[in-house]
């Protein structure tokens, strides 16, 4: 009898079993698509998370997600963005700069894909328009790209004495042309001599500001690339350890001990596609949600960096700062 009632547990355990992982096999996935390392992720993840919970959805409850992480090697973003749609998750989020966008946008024309990105989606072909988007593409847009020119701008005014400004770019990024030419036609309006610095791995770090050091380069432009943001902690310390003024894309790497920086609230991106992946998930179509623009941007600085450097903030940008870290 005892036999019997423990066989008659043990069954009744493994049927909860089975069907708690058929129930979990069955919630709807999102297929998490980034160009990026998952532990310089975190951040934007929980603010990802965030936006999901603002649509009533939680992870591990009733929806579940499949990370693909690239590592910073954009070749291996279509593979990945076929592997996805091979898995047929209900949902495609692409982040980590324009390349997982249009990785996903090229490996299916029926998923929806939800994208985060400084560059324009119009002209990378992702969307018809920011306002209707068409197709099966939106997103949040942080226009990183065009803030180039404003942020050395403020790096120019930071030390006007700069006789050479380097610019440190991802070499093996997409983008990466795109902003040089930027940023060399900038300087060539204001006659400011600008050399170009790459590092595609948190490896090249240290050599690539040892050339800005050796070209005795006055101030340090970094771009905006998902290699530089995810590895913020280690490029503001290669930075600190040359002490060499910089300017950052956002107000992360600022916090993190960076001398400066301008542009949107990355984390809240996130969150705002968060929030449009719930959305998608319950029924609204991609091509009717405009694509989300920032409309404010925060000057940061970070005066324990200034000090470090033995450098004086000119008033004039301490006015306009947003937040100041002492």
């Amino acid at each position: 009898m005892k036999r019997r009632t423990l066989l008659s547990a043990v069954g009744a355990a493994t049927a909860l079993h089975l069907t708690a992982r058929a129930q979990h096999l069955q919630l709807p996935v999102i297929g998490y698509l980034a160009n990026a390392k998952a532990q310089g992720f975190v951040v934007f993840l929980e603010a990802f998370r965030r936006g999901l919970a603002e649509t009533d959805y939680v992870e591990g409850r009733n929806v579940a997600i499949e990370f693909r992480w690239a590592d910073g090697d954009a070749d291996r973003l279509p593979g990945l963005a076929a592997d996805l749609v091979r898995r047929g998750v209900a949902i495609i989020v692409a982040t980590g700069g324009s390349a997982p966008a249009q990785a996903a946008k090229a490996a299916t024309a029926t998923i929806p894909i939800v994208f985060t990105g400084g560059g324009d989606p119009v002209k990378l072909g992702l969307v018809e328009n920011l306002g209707r988007p068409g197709g099966n593409a939106t997103g949040v847009v942080n226009f990183s790209f065009a803030l180039t020119t404003k942020r050395l701008t403020f790096l120019r005014e930071l030390v006007p004495g700069a006789a050479l400004i380097a610019v440190l770019v991802n070499s093996a990024s997409p983008d990466a042309e795109r902003e040089v030419t930027e940023v060399q036609e900038y300087a060539k309006s204001i006659g400011q001599p600008i050399r170009v610095v790459s590092a595609s791995s948190e490896r090249d770090f240290e050599a690539a500001l040892a050339a800005a050091a050796q070209m005795r380069a006055g101030g340090l432009f970094v771009s905006a690339d998902p290699l530089f943001t995810t590895a913020r902690g280690r490029l503001v310390a290669v930075v600190a350890k040359r002490g060499i003024p910089a300017c950052y894309s956002f107000a992360d790497l600022a916090r993190a001990g960076g001398l400066m920086s301008y542009g949107v609230n990355l984390p809240d991106v996130h969150r705002q596609a968060g929030v449009y992946t719930g959305r998608i998930l319950r029924g609204a179509k991609p091509a009717d949600l405009p694509v989300l623009q920032p409309t404010k941007f925060d000057l940061t600085i970070n005066l324990a960096t200034a000090k470090a450097l033995k450098l004086t903030i000119p008033q004039s940008l301490l006015l306009r700062a947003d937040e100041v870290i002492r």
